[in-house]
Formats: C-alpha cells, sequence, structure tokens
C-alpha cells in the first residue's frame, strides 16, 4: 500500500470480487501501480492473475469493487479515454483479417487519431520506434498471420508501446520467446518507466524484473512487496507445491531452484 509522501497510484484496484458461475476467482483483492513502476502478479493456474488483468481495462465488469485511473473511477470513463491510457498487451488478435505486422502496430495509434483519422508522419515515426524496440523492425512488412508464436509476441508488444499509454497492461508479455528475447523484452518495458502490471508464470523474471510482486492463489493475495521479501521460499513452495530453494545471482537478484516435491522428501534417504 502506499505509504506518507510517495505519489497516489496512477491504478490503483480495490476490493475486487469475480466469480464464473459457481466459481469464485477473484475474492477481495487490491493493488496499485504508480508512474514507473513494474508490478508483477504472480501465482499458479486459476489463481486470478488474467481475470484480475482485464478487470484493470474493463474488458471485465467485476461483481464488485472499483479500479481508479488518476483518482477517476474508470467505469465512468469514455472508452476513447481509457484506450489513450492503457494499453494491453493481448495474447493474440481476434479476427481472421490479413495485416502486415505494421498495421497491426498502427492499431496502436487509433486512440490518438483525429476525428477523421488517417496516419500521420508522427504515427509512423511512433510505430518504426516501437518495432525497432520490442527486435521486430524486420518483420514490419510480413503478414502478422504468418509468424511464428514468438515473432507474435513482439509485435503485439509493439503495438503496446505504439498506444504511448500511461499504463502498460501485460499477460505473459513473455509467452513463446526464447530466453535472450524474453530478457529483452522486460529490458524493454522497464526502460519505458510506465505503470506496468505484468502477470508472469516464471518467479525468476519476475525477481529480476518487477519492483513489487503480488502473490495471488485462490482468488485473494497471499503475499505482497518487493521480490526478495514476497517471493518467500515457504510460501512459493506452498503456492506452487514444489520444493523451493532460493538463491543469489552474481548481481544481488534473488532467483529460484525448483523440485517436484516427491524429491524433496527424498532428501537424506537415497
Amino acid at each position: 500500500m502506499i505509504g506518507p509522501g510517495l505519489a497516489a497510484p496512477v491504478l490503483s484496484a480495490h476490493g475486487l470480487r469475480h466469480s464464473y458461475g459457481a466459481s469464485p476467482v477473484l475474492d477481495g483483492i487490491d493493488l496499485e501501480v504508480h508512474e514507473g513502476e513494474v508490478l508483477g502478479l504472480v501465482g499458479p493456474n486459476g489463481s486470478g492473475k488474467t481475470t484480475a488483468l482485464r478487470i484493470l481495462h474493463r474488458s471485465l465488469v467485476p461483481e464488485a469493487g472499483q479500479v481508479r485511473l488518476d483518482g477517476r473511477d474508470l467505469a465512468e470513463l469514455p472508452g476513447r479515454e481509457r484506450a489513450r491510457s492503457i494499453a494491453v498487451m493481448a495474447q493474440e488478435l481476434s479476427g481472421e483479417v490479413p495485416l502486415t505486422v505494421a498495421d497491426v502496430v498502427l492499431l496502436g495509434r487509433i486512440p490518438h487519431s483525429g476525428a477523421f483519422g488517417g496516419t500521420g508522419e508522427a504515427d509512423l515515426e511512433i510505430t518504426t520506434e516501437a518495432l525497432e524496440s520490442a527486435g521486430a523492425l524486420h518483420l514490419a512488412r510480413r503478414e502478422f498471420g504468418l509468424l511464428s508464436g514468438g515473432e507474435k509476441q513482439r509485435v503485439l508488444i509493439a503495438r503496446a508501446l505504439a498506444q504511448q499509454p500511461r499504463v502498460l497492461l501485460m499477460d505473459e508479455p513473455t509467452n513463446h520467446l526464447d530466453i535472450g528475447s524474453q530478457h529483452h523484452v522486460l529490458e524493454v518495458v522497464r526502460a519505458r518507466g510506465l505503470a506496468t502490471v505484468v502477470v508472469l508464470h516464471d518467479l525468476n523474471l519476475a525477481s529480476r524484473y518487477c519492483d513489487r510482486v503480488i502473490v495471488l492463489d485462490g482468488g485473494r493475495v497471499r503475499a505482497e512487496g518487493p521480490p526478495a521479501e514476497a517471493l518467500e521460499v515457504g510460501l512459493v513452495g506452498a503456492t506452487y507445491a514444489v520444493a523451493a530453494e532460493r538463491a543469489l545471482a552474481a548481481d544481488g537478484t534473488t532467483q529460484f531452484l525448483f523440485r517436484g516435491p516427491d524429491d524433496a522428501a527424498d532428501d537424506g534417504h537415497g
């Protein structure tokens, strides 16, 4: 939570509750993200991470709770204003319309276009820079639908960056990417200095690139804080049902080693 003397959060959520049928997915969670901060949402499958992210940009309306952007109720803001302020890196592009990569990234400029639409020189420059940052400039003339999963992921990140938002929401942005590309993408995100909420499965990436993490399990917040504090080894082991060990990388970043729970039970008996 925000402390004395700190700036107000850019995006905040309070008391979020949501269910799918009779199954509760979120059970009263709070979160906030500040200017320049990368907040990671981590937790096992079904813990509510993606549901929370969808509520944060109002593609899903919660059963209870409120999301505020710069102190204003997100539900009361016009859709165009929300789109100018919040960019979402979705997992896939909907529809089957054949578009080039450049055209896909230019879609990120739509919230900023004038009454008559059209693409200006500034839009093209912003699109080129976003593609370059995401390592996808060489793909600009390719058809998006023919790309590999990893290539598509880079293009979708570029589209979100081209939107020039205040808040960046990302659902597994490293999915389909090789190890080097995973680190490159998250370094790009950090360098942007945006208020960022990112869903990650890889705790080592979360520990290295997130300023804070929220551990979700069963739709509730189990821990929150800097990764070195929130990702306590006992909590991680219990939450993911694994044997977890923590170590420090050469730069002092906390990293994890994992084994199956049965391996831990065999320690000392082999």
